[in-house]
């Protein structure tokens, strides 16, 4: 009845995991009980839980991603720890545990990290830069988002039940076959991003049509915010790539549940085939997240520094190539495999090439710089130090885009420390950079600079502490992903990684301590003009937090700066003579229902529980159905309702006026 779960699937095979899951239990137990404290399900589950609204979508995307992150980073300081201490002895890691730890570390900061916070970002921003109402399509983004909650839920709970993959994030065969992975690790990673991977697919679509058939009147493609033209191209790597992953990780189930032999070795099948299915997606998933943060630099750069963002068409000219190149350069992930020389050459060309639209981008921003009024609030000091620390890496990566010099680094060190130095800062920091930026936005106040300070300071420090000795260890010869090692000379560059690990322990602290002192002074902090930046781009045009439709007239785009022309011509700040009604969607549980029978789905299918797979699946489709024959999925604010939001808005808006002319 319950296939092949049983009570050996509890991590009693070693104390740190036991600790591990009940550490995971424990703080799931205390959410829940600290919520019912407080009396507030109902109010998670009507105001949040069910909403389509693309805000709060937006909110919840990056409160999983704050979750995922401390998880994975956990993961990472484990690694660190066991490495430093390992030198002619097993540490205090088992092998096996410690392949787990690898495996599920990359796999939560790519699938489950990154991306929510990229979506989350997309969610709060892109409508109201583009001056719309929602979406395109409202529920399919909250489906996203709980597609995406159910794949992470998947990983969380192999800490508990079963053991994750030890076939590293990539999942290559042979090691994620059925032969040498016989346990539930491997089927765990393929249902987490089978599942989580729909959500991201759906999510690129959402996006797409939105910014293509949903911008505000006037609002031309060469007038969108850089900010939305990175997520435009994301959108469209997301909608082509994400395919790839998916229909490797189907082909991959069926060999390991069917027998088949699409990646075997044996009876036609063909390793190799995984691993190009996997890079055509995997490089351009590199872009699909790091484009965001470049738009985010960009926002941030043109704010801080009081100036119209430099070389704007350049910018864009430079995104779109950067987003057709992404997809001619996966085979640079595989320079050892065995490919000719010409074809090796070619992909080595393509990836050096890709590097020109990236330092253009590097111009653009220096050269906004460049004599403008800096203000060096946190989001400023994330792009900063984006700039110099990415830099470093993208000369390592020309470094192994040579095939002889890949050929002697591709298994040392030296590539974790290149792959890390391009996507911590390019991504994780533009996406700080961007939480920091747009939290007065989706919560009405502002973020404690100090402790955002501190973060920043920690974390840069300690990311070239930790990663800086991984390059001398590569050049040293110290093979990747090694539990233990008998050569003394490695262990004081591994004992410096170790520290580096710890200082970003303490700025992830301070990030968490900037969150709890911004809720204890919100009063203090209050942004009641939606505008705390004087910024120039519509999101800024909105109340903070934006009411649910956004604006109660959209608005009319002259310039690539829109705001900064309203404020200009003095059509700012002032209430609108006649309201509409105005349609938005209704909030609605189908979303998280799908989400959570998908999560049961794949923990049945990953134990062999096929009744409960039945049932489930057949029950997903039952719901589809019911909201598809859902015809009342809208209400109506009626014209009076507007202009009371608005003009109580506009009221506030004079009084914080006047209060600060006094």
């Amino acid at each position: 009845m319950f296939g092949r779960l049983t009570i050996e699937a509890l991590p009693l095979y070693s104390a740190i995991a036991a600790g591990g899951a009940a550490v995971t239990v424990g703080g799931a137990l205390l959410v829940a009980i600290v919520i019912t404290w407080l009396k507030g399900w109902k109010y998670l589950w009507t105001e949040w839980l069910t909403s389509v609204d693309h805000k709060r979508i937006g909110i919840m995307y990056i409160v999983l991603a704050l979750i995922m992150l401390l998880r994975g980073f956990v993961d990472a300081i484990m690694m660190r720890a066991q490495q430093a201490v390992a030198l002619n002895s097993g540490g205090y890691l088992p092998p096996e545990h410690f392949d787990q730890i690898f495996s599920s570390h990359g796999t939560i900061m790519i699938f489950f990290m990154a991306m929510p916070f990229m979506t989350g970002l997309l969610n709060i921003a892109v409508p109201l830069q583009i001056g719309t109402r929602d979406v395109a399509f409202p529920f399919l983004n909250s489906l996203s988002l709980w597609l995406s909650a159910a794949g992470a839920g998947l990983v969380m709970v192999s800490l508990v039940i079963g053991k994750f993959s030890t076939a590293g994030w990539t999942g290559y065969p042979p090691y994620s076959g059925i032969a040498y992975s016989p346990g539930v690790g491997v089927d765990y990673w393929i249902w987490a991003l089978l599942i989580s991977g729909v959500g991201s697919t759906l999510s690129g679509i959402n996006f797409l049509v939105t910014i293509l058939k949903r911008r505000a009147p006037g609002m031309t493609l060469m007038r969108m915010p850089p900010f939305t033209w990175t997520a435009f191209c994301a959108s469209l790597l997301m909608a082509f790539a994400f395919p790839a992953l998916t229909v490797a990780c189907l082909l991959l189930a069926l060999d390991r549940l069917l027998g088949m032999h699409f990646f075997t070795n044996e009876l036609g099948g063909n390793m190799m085939n995984y691993v190009n299915l996997f890079w055509i997606w995997g490089h351009p998933e590199v872009y699909i997240l790091i484009l965001p943060a470049f738009g985010v630099f960009s926002e941030v750069v043109a704010t801080f520094c009081r100036k119209r963002l430099f070389g704007y068409e350049s910018l864009v000219y430079a995104t779109m190539a950067i987003g057709i190149l992404s997809f001619t350069v996966w085979l640079h992930h595989f320079f050892t495999m065995g490919s000719s020389a010409n074809v090796n050459a070619f992909f080595g060309v393509t990836t050096m090439i890709i590097a020109v639209p990236t330092g253009v981008k590097v111009f653009n921003w220096l050269l906004t710089m460049y004599r403008g009024r800096i203000t060096f609030h946190p989001s400023m000091l994330w792009t900063v130090g984006f700039i110099v620390t990415f830099v470093i890496g993208g000369m390592t990566g020309v470094l192994l885009a040579m095939p002889p010099v890949d050929f002697l680094l591709h298994n040392t060190t030296f590539l974790v420390a290149h792959f890390h130095n391009m996507i911590i800062p390019g991504v994780l920091f533009g996406y700080l950079a961007g939480y920091m930026y747009w939290f007065p936005k989706a919560f009405g106040f502002k973020m404690n600079e100090s402790w955002g300070k501190a973060a920043f300071w920690f974390w840069i420090v300690g990311f070239y502490l930790a990663f800086m000795p991984l390059y001398v260890l590569g050049l040293m010869g110290m093979p990747r992903r090694m539990e233990q090692y008998n050569d003394p000379s490695w262990q004081p560059w591994l004992v410096a990684a170790s520290m580096g690990a710890v200082l970003i322990l303490i700025g992830i602290a301070c990030l968490v301590m900037q969150l709890v002192a911004s809720i204890r002074d919100r009063k203090q902090a209050a942004d009641l003009t939606g505008d705390p930046y004087d910024g120039a781009t519509l999101e800024w045009a909105t109340a903070s937090p934006p009411p649910p439709y956004n604006f109660a007239l959209l608005p009319e785009v002259r310039d690539r700066e829109p705001l900064r022309d309203m404020k200009e011509r003095g059509v700012s700040g002032a209430p609108a003579g006649t309201y509409q009604d105005i349609e938005i969607p209704m909030n609605s549980p189908v979303g998280v229902i799908l989400g959570g029978l998908a999560f049961v789905l794949g923990f049945a299918v990953v134990w062999y529980i096929w009744w409960l797979a039945i049932v489930c699946g057949l029950a997903m489709w039952a719901v589809l159905i019911w909201r598809a024959s859902d015809d009342h999925t809208d209400i109506i604010l009626t014209a009076a309702e507007v202009e009371h939001m608005e003009r109580a808005r506009y009221r506030a808006l004079e009084a914080a006026r006047t209060a600060g002319r006094a």
